[in-house]
């Protein structure tokens, strides 16, 4: 049996239930966590990463692999939401079928959410589906992508715009990989952990707000203190999303309300063609967009749109927004995988820790708030 984490956090889905195990040191047992989830019948895992994950954590994953008895294929793929398309699935695919893997197999994420959305992608549909686990190394992962069962590739008028349901069988989050993170991967993941505090838990959005900038580097070790307050956080966020999955899981209702900060921001993305910023850093201008958007439209108080906007800056700077138009990012909206019969709905804030979902404003009302946001992070 795999020794007991330091919080492990259920996500309830009946026959697919699966647990999040959270804390540092976690990859060094992940053959036994395998074991334990999958049971006797996975032999071998198709493992799915990027050079530079890999050249960090590798080693400790095929040692602990080899220890539980799994084998283990390794494909790399290119590093950034860029490769995060068909054409990367496609080499997967073939990467599989040159090595005859069978329907006995299972793919094994080990990287941020662009590696966990394109191996849950290529896994839902590789033999009509094969089941995956999730080792997320990044905050933004490790709090939000790695839960929850989307996954998904861009095009290049939209992102995620293909893109399947398919559940992990397993989630294993080792923080002490948080401490190789450059500060913008820091500052994605806290943006995301923001969008939790907002959408439901104003307890979080103040504990979080009141320890920004945080960050761990390679050289120092974390006091106890620090790494109580980055478990609980993952945890926590990880709570909010796990209760909102099993109760909505492909997005009838409630799920929507994960989409907070993303309508703008997953347009802003696809606008400056995924190079210019982390997908936290563009879900950060979508929340201050989101919020002004509210106060537009007589939603949420000025005060509380400030707050949020203050705290994304408080995360950290920013990459230029200079050169970006707003009436761009507006009819790239249009392409939203969200809208319906042409409209695009928002998920906007009530209040700190309530959301609702409402119809978009006029475009010369959008444009707007979009500029704002670009021009005030």
């Amino acid at each position: 049996m795999p020794p007991s984490p330091l919080t492990t956090v259920p996500v309830a889905l009946a026959d697919r239930a699966y647990d999040i195990h959270i804390g540092p040191g976690c990859r060094r047992e992940i053959g036994a966590y395998a074991r334990a989830a999958f049971g006797e019948r996975l032999k071998t895992f198709v493992v799915v990463s990027n050079p530079t994950v890999w050249e960090l954590y590798g080693g400790d994953v095929l040692q602990s692999l080899r220890a539980a008895d799994i084998g283990a294929e390794v494909f790399l793929m290119g590093d950034g939401e860029r490769f995060k398309t068909i054409r990367t699935a496609e080499k997967l695919w073939d990467f599989c079928i040159e090595r005859r893997i069978e329907r006995g197999a299972a793919f094994l994420a080990v990287g941020g959410g662009v590696v966990g959305d394109l191996a849950g992608f290529a896994a839902a549909a590789y033999l009509r589906g094969v089941p995956f686990a999730q080792m997320p190394t990044t905050l933004l992962a490790q709090i939000d992508s790695s839960v929850g069962g989307k996954t998904g590739v861009n095009r290049p008028r939209g992102k995620n715009l293909v893109g399947a349901f398919h559940q992990p069988v397993l989630v294993v989050a080792d923080t002490d990989t948080l401490r190789t993170l450059p500060p913008r991967e820091w500052n994605a993941g806290w943006h995301e952990a923001l969008k939790y505090g907002v959408i439901r838990d104003a307890a979080l959005f103040d504990r979080l707000t009141a320890a920004m900038p945080f960050r761990l580097g390679p050289d120092r070790v974390p006091t106890a203190a620090e790494q109580e307050f980055l478990i609980e956080t993952v945890a926590e966020c990880c709570r909010i999303k796990a209760g909102v999955v099993a109760r909505d899981e492909r997005e009838a209702g409630e799920r929507k309300i994960l989409n907070f900060g993303h309508t703008v921001g997953h347009a802003i993305e696809a606008v400056t063609r995924y190079r210019k910023f982390r997908h936290g850093e563009a879900v950060g201008i979508g929340m201050v967009a989101a919020c002004d958007i509210a106060v537009k439209t007589g939603v949420l108080a000025a005060a509380d749109a400030a707050r949020v906007a203050e705290a994304v800056r408080r995360v950290g700077r920013m990459p230029s927004a200079r050169g970006i138009s707003a009436a761009e990012v507006v009819a790239a909206l249009k392409y939203d995988k969200k809208a319906s019969g042409g409209a695009v709905r928002f998920i906007l804030p009530r209040a700190i820790g309530e959301v609702g979902e409402y119809a978009a404003p006029s475009d010369a009302v959008l444009r707007r708030c979009v500029e704002w946001a670009l021009k005030n992070v």
